[in-house]
């Protein structure tokens, strides 16, 4: 298993995580991964309404702001919330912006 470029916990900025989740698409992303646990990028993003390159730079912003923690297995990529270290750093926000996010899209 290889794994790709992303920050170490100490190295996550919130303005980034914020700047992250605050594109519609990125935090459904968010939402789905947080309901599913570690999936592979296909699966979670597949039926959104945007090019494959597109979601695939969703996938980026979100693995480089240290929102998601990407690996590489084979040609697939399973992505997974970094849940433990958000919360370290940022205590509750996942979970306030999640909880805002469910409300809204109902």
């Amino acid at each position: 298993m290889r794994e790709v470029s992303q920050p170490a916990t100490e190295a996550i900025r919130l303005v980034e995580v914020l700047r992250a989740l605050a594109d519609p698409v990125r935090l459904e992303l968010v939402h789905r991964l947080d309901r599913m646990g570690e999936d592979v990028c296909n699966t979670i993003g597949g039926d959104i309404d945007v090019h494959q390159t597109t979601l695939s730079h969703h996938y980026r912003v979100l693995r480089e702001a240290g929102v998601t923690w990407t690996t590489i297995q084979g040609r697939s990529r399973l992505v997974r919330l970094r849940r433990d270290d958000l919360e370290t750093l940022f205590p509750g926000l996942l979970d306030s912006v999640l909880g805002a996010h469910r409300r809204t899209a109902s």
